[in-house]
């Protein structure tokens, strides 16, 4: 089936009996019997499906796993509390039996940065950033830190940047390094990392998957070789889904190759109308036919689908002005989030890179006029009409 199927069908209609729900209930169990002692050793034993602990297993969490794990042809799926849960999971499992250390990509989301400098490196897994579209200097760091793990992202946040996924891989491989790579910009309908050589593929589920601003999930998916390690960790840690967000994250999920396709059009179309602004100092767009990696797009993305994500440098801003041009919007959602049905801006300096020291934020050209847009399904011309009325001032 092609994901536009799959997002509709994939992990509904399992019977649980006599009876098939047409889609899957909320099971709210803490834990589960059988008929017999026998039969509940074999589930414990991982020898018969089903449910027994919570912790462990979920039947609604179970099929928003397998819809997830589907749409990125992986090897298994857990679902995880938040994004943040869920790449803290990957790294952990990767580097259970690699060296302990992490090649990180230089542009990356905050909470990353913050995830490895604050939490990680102080238990003894120091991390490298580097520039993650330079294959080069990617292949000499795997040589000289000889790292267990290269974490990235498919579409770098905020300044959307695109490493070579594939070609990553092969390095890594070469030097028994896990990839890991956020997936949340692109979606599996984008990309598909783990086809691509990664070991890992993560979601904040919060942003397209769900799509609707009303759950906070995450989810990681992994190759058949790393899965059970990986669940093994997540049993053992806990920082599992609830069923009730693994409802309403499938719930989203079923309508992702719709809104994406939309919001696609829109950042395409909304990118063009600000390249002209006189406002407008420059536009950051995976559709721009000069982007830095132009080429890797083209050949990881498919043709008029490269992400609802972009960012604009407003002419001669600092803080103040950004703050005065976004309190001018009307419509569109001043939020800390990206891929809902609404269209949403966000202050990098203030939100996702708001623990960068500025000094660091100003080298990766995260700039005090930096501002990021997430395209909605709105009708492209009342997002024009909004940023045109806001930007007149």
């Amino acid at each position: 089936m092609k994901p536009e199927t799959q997002v509709v069908h994939a992990g509904d209609r399992n019977k649980p009996g006599t009876y098939t729900p047409v889609t899957v209930p909320i099971f709210a169990a803490a834990s589960y019997t059988y008929d017999t002692m026998e039969e509940l050793d074999r589930v414990f034993a991982g020898e018969q499906a089903g449910p027994s602990y919570a912790r462990h297993d979920n039947p609604t969490t179970l099929a928003f796993e397998d819809l997830v794990n589907t749409l990125e042809n992986g090897g298994g799926a857990i679902g995880c509390a938040s994004g943040m849960s869920a790449l803290h999971l990957a790294i952990v499992a990767a580097l259970m039996d690699r060296r302990r250390h992490v090649i990180v990509a230089s542009a990356i989301y905050g909470a990353t940065s913050n995830l490895l400098n604050n939490v990680l490196d102080p238990l003894g897994i120091p991390s490298t950033p580097i520039d993650i579209t330079d294959l080069a200097a990617i292949e000499a760091a795997c040589e000289r830190d000889k790292p267990g793990a290269i974490v990235m992202e498919t579409i770098s946040n905020p300044l959307l940047r695109v490493g070579a996924i594939d070609e990553i891989a092969k390095i890594a491989r070469k030097h028994n390094a896990a990839v890991i790579v956020d997936n949340t910009f692109a979606t599996p309908l984008l990309v598909r990392p783990i086809e691509l050589g990664a070991h890992y593929s993560v979601h904040s589920a919060t942003k397209y998957l769900s799509g609707h601003g009303d759950v906070l999930a995450g989810i990681v998916i992994s190759n058949t070789d790393e899965f059970p390690q990986r669940k093994s960790i997540s049993k053992t840690i806990g920082g599992i889904i609830g069923p009730f967000e693994a409802y309403l994250a499938m719930r989203g999920v079923k309508t992702l190759a719709l809104r994406v396709e939309r919001q696609c059009a829109n950042a395409a179309k909304l990118a063009d109308w600000l390249v002209k602004h006189p406002r407008v100092d420059r536009v950051h767009s995976t559709y721009d036919p000069a982007h830095p990696d132009a080429a890797t797009i083209a050949r990881l993305f498919p043709k008029g689908r490269q992400g609802a994500i972009l960012s604009f440098e407003l002419k001669g801003a600092k803080q103040p002005e950004v703050f005065e041009f976004m309190d001018r919007l009307k419509m569109i959602v001043r939020a800390t989030s990206l891929g809902d049905v609404h269209t949403m801006t966000l202050y990098p300096a203030m939100s996702s890179h708001r623990d960068v020291a500025p000094k660091q934020r100003e080298r990766l050209g995260i700039k005090d006029n930096l501002i990021r847009i997430s395209a909605g399904i709105e009708a492209i011309e009342d997002i024009v009409a909004d940023f045109e009325q806001a930007l007149a001032g």
